[in-house]
């Protein structure tokens, strides 16, 4: 008992708090095993419960609205984008090319949901996240302005690995808010990734944005280096109230 209790105290001070496991590991463990092992063992089991630590520390610090994996999706159901395109996405490889994302697809094609699965993923790849629709983002940035707080707000999201903008289709943007979302995007230019989500084909861009100079240099450098994924198809959600409501009918 004292031992026990020597063991937690010593784990509490060295912050490795899976070392009060060790009675599992020794348990897993064969009786021919060498005590170098066992300590390899426990260090693996401390090592992965820091991975597992950090993984949820960045998840939660992405500020996705929800948790959604690409196993939730049929990625089968898209007409204009290949399951082996899907994939590559997910290995993250994007990010590390510092390349961007565009998805383009009318309303219920699931990408908010694939813009999260592809944050997860990099999240999981130890990779800095940040999720914001785009009326957040923008408010977000008028308001740091405001409070004199924008160089603040610049270098943090600077530093972020993959930025999401989903949702960039539902609000005009004025002047002001248009020069910081143009400032936000051009600065991650070749040096880090974007994934944006919207309903509107580029050459409607020009309805979110008041100069359309400032809208035709942000395409450019969106699509310069990017996979531009067309998601256009009949709605998931729409399918699937039409789907319930026959299951109603038939009862």
């Amino acid at each position: 008992m004292l031992n026990a209790e020597t063991i937690a105290l010593y784990s509490k001070q060295l912050k490795t708090p899976s070392f009060n496991r060790y009675e599992d590991v020794i348990r897993q463990l064969d009786n021919d095993k060498s005590y170098e092992q066992f300590l390899i063992e426990l260090l693996k089991l401390e090592t992965a419960s820091r991975m597992e630590s950090s993984q949820k520390r960045r998840i939660n610090a992405a500020k996705f609205p929800y948790i959604k994996t690409f196993d939730e999706m049929d990625l089968s159901r898209y007409e204009h984008v290949s399951e082996a395109t899907f994939h590559e996405l997910a290995s993250c490889d994007f990010v590390s090319k510092r390349q961007n994302v565009v998805m383009i697809g009318n309303t219920g094609r699931g990408k908010t949901h694939c813009s999260i699965a592809l944050g997860i993923k990099a999240c999981m790849q130890g990779m800095k996240v940040k999720f914001y629709t785009a009326a957040n983002l923008s408010n977000e940035l008028i308001e740091a302005m405001e409070y004199k707080r924008i160089l603040k707000l610049e270098r943090q999201l600077a530093k972020v690995d993959l930025l999401i903008i989903d949702e960039a289709s539902y609000i005009t943007f004025n002047r002001h808010q248009s020069e910081l979302l143009f400032k936000i995007i051009a600065d991650r230019a070749e040096k880090r990734s974007v994934v944006i989500s919207t309903n509107l084909k580029f050459s409607d861009w020009t309805s979110l944005f008041e100069n359309e100079t400032m809208v035709a240099a942000l395409i450019d450098r969106l699509t310069f280096r990017s996979h531009v994924l067309n998601m256009n198809g009949p709605s998931f959600r729409s399918e699937s109230r039409n789907h319930s409501k026959e299951m109603e009918h038939s009862e």
